[in-house]
């Protein structure tokens, strides 16, 4: 993808970033971020423009301003839609706030595009819509069963996406992310994610906090796995909705046990209670993203975990 004009929304996050980054690499693309600043962090744009080749400008503001969208989205070919608040428990505790960012967000992020005459516009949907569905592995033709407001908020979504793309004739991809981690992930929030969560604590010498037995199962991607997946989703023809995972299982016991042994450390893990609104397991079927969109996981979860740790040995080290 180069030479086009490319828009990400939540640009300065996790995966948005990583999304620029890999964009800025791939030459004469014009990139624009939009961030309202909320969880993500200007300094990682300002990294990827030191070294890009590509032109990146940030333009702060909030996907809930659909005036602010619609002028953001003039001329643009590719939209990258990341912005959501993106914790099942910030959204247990306040469930308005997430249906107003990830649910009206998402919307007039739709009709911005619309009217903008965007070519594609590739959303991070997440595997949370399957809930406890029975039946293992998750495979996109299971019917969903949320259990918590963030995972209504990201199945609207995946609707509104549909019917914009039947109605309008506007292509649009929502992407389901199983467990995403790596560089950029933020360990430090009260809503971060496991792995840099295991990773701080045992760099810490602290043991590593495991919610439950442990021995619930997730699906964990890499996140330039993650990534690669956008990519090729918006240089498809492909519409609709896809697992994005590495399409393999481990269960929390077990990740735990791997982390600390990477890091050379003598630790045990402490346990405490089950969180709400906390699946119990979680494995993707990535067929139809691999026959669809060319995607395959190119990074074992070793591998992968390698790469974040010694991201975040840096980062602490600094």
């Amino acid at each position: 993808m180069e030479g086009k004009r490319i828009l990400i929304t939540g640009g300065t996050g996790f995966i948005g970033s990583n999304i620029a980054e890999e964009l800025a690499r791939e030459g004469d693309n014009e990139i624009i971020v939009i961030d309202n600043l909320s969880s993500g962090r200007i300094e990682n744009i300002e990294q990827i423009k030191a070294s890009a080749e590509s032109t990146i400008t940030l333009l702060k503001g909030s996907i809930t301003d659909l005036d602010f969208l619609k002028k953001s989205f003039r001329g643009v070919d590719y939209v990258f839609h990341q912005a959501a608040i993106a914790s099942v428990q910030q959204s247990i505790d306040d469930p308005v706030a997430s249906s107003k960012t990830n649910i009206e967000g998402t919307l007039n992020v739709l009709v911005a595009a619309r009217d903008s005459g965007v070519k594609k516009v590739v959303c991070a949907s997440s595997s949370a819509v399957y809930g406890d569905a029975a039946g293992l592995p998750k495979v996109e033709s299971m019917r969903p069963y949320p259990l918590s407001p963030y995972a209504i908020t990201k199945l609207t979504g995946e609707h509104y996406c549909r019917v914009f793309t039947g109605l309008y004739g506007l292509k649009t991809v929502s992407l389901r992310y199983f467990n995403v981690y790596g560089p950029r992930q933020d360990p430090s929030s009260d809503y971060a994610a496991v792995i840099p969560k295991f990773i701080k604590s045992v760099m810490e010498n602290r043991p590593p906090i495991i919610y439950g037995d442990g021995r619930q199962t997730r699906d964990f991607v890499f996140v330039k796995d993650v990534v690669r997946a956008n990519i090729l989703a918006a240089g498809s023809d492909a519409t609709g909705v896809y697992n994005i995972a590495s399409g393999k299982r481990i269960d929390i016991n077990s990740l735990a046990e791997m982390t600390i042994k990477l890091m050379n450390k003598e630790l045990r893990p402490v346990y405490r209670g089950a969180r709400e609104g906390d699946i119990k397991h979680s494995w993707a079927d990535i067929t139809k993203a691999k026959e669809n969109l060319g995607y395959e996981p190119l990074y074992s979860l070793e591998e992968g975990l390698r790469e974040t740790i010694a991201y975040l040995s840096t980062l602490y080290s600094e």
